[in-house]
């Protein structure tokens, strides 16, 4: 009986493994809860923000429980690999680098990238105006990684934190001279507040999909096929019934989703 008991305690762990079946009632979702209007906390330390909405509905369409776990962004895809969550969900970009580790669900939106300075500073998004100055990102964002590739190079220090709120400490202390983000977290959850006053947008939008990559999604371990399947059936639902549109009308008074 117990070598039955074994074979069949065995036979199950690898078929769940497999991701060949999904029948969780609980879905964990990593996220880093620095990054307003995406994800970050109340007052009263609730976590809140479109991806935390959008989350939440895909887990009431599949009858899963939804489960927070708060995680540093650059330790991601580590703790996504060590099973520490299911999925990422914190404004992920998909990208041709991370897509060699993990897999993503279906599109969740497509957000520029923009450069954060002191209004009138003259600093512009481009390796000649940044030279010897220093810009601060986030730590393994793709901000980071298109820093790192087209300005460090040429003389840019590129000065990465662990979350975002730290790297505006640091831009309003003078500790750096400017910051390099998706666009819509800067205006909403930076320029349009209170302490962004005084600062603006440096130049235009910054494309580079090799790095910048095309839209963020939900990171998933490449295993977990059966689980990419469901959350990709209740993304194009919340997309056809205009649950996603009503969402997205929360935060946003624009097409957040993109082409």
């Amino acid at each position: 009986m117990k070598k039955l008991y074994a074979a069949l305690s065995i036979a199950l762990f690898a078929a769940t493994a497999s991701g060949g079946a999904f029948a969780q009632d609980t879905i964990r979702f990593g996220v880093d809860a620095s990054y307003p209007p995406f994800e970050s906390k109340a007052s009263d330390g609730k976590l809140v923000g479109f991806d935390i909405d959008l989350g939440n509905e895909i887990c009431r369409r599949l009858d899963a429980k939804c489960v927070w776990v708060e995680n540093d962004f650059d330790g991601m895809i580590p703790a996504l690999k060590a099973r520490k969550f299911d999925g990422v969900l914190s404004s992920m970009s998909m990208t041709p680098a991370r897509e060699e580790q993990i897999a993503f669900s279906a599109k969740l939106f497509n957000t520029p990238t923009r450069l954060v300075a002191k209004s009138g500073s003259g600093i512009k998004p481009t390796a000649e105006s940044l030279k010897g100055k220093r810009v601060g990102v986030e730590q393994g964002t793709i901000q980071e990684a298109f820093a790192k590739a087209h300005w460090a190079p040429a003389g840019v220090e590129v000065v990465p934190y662990q979350n975002q709120d730290l790297v505006y400490q640091d831009l309003l202390a003078g500790r750096i001279d400017a910051a390099l983000q998706d666009a819509v977290q800067a205006d909403i959850g930076f320029l349009k507040t209170p302490r962004g006053k005084g600062y603006g947008f440096a130049g235009s939008d910054i494309n580079d999909p090799a790095t910048l990559g095309n839209g963020a999604g939900i990171g998933l371990r490449k295993e977990d096929t059966a689980l990419k399947t469901k959350i990709d059936g209740a993304i194009a639902g919340m997309l056809k019934d205009g649950t996603y549109k009503k969402i997205e009308k929360k935060y946003f008074d624009f097409d957040v989703y993109g082409k």
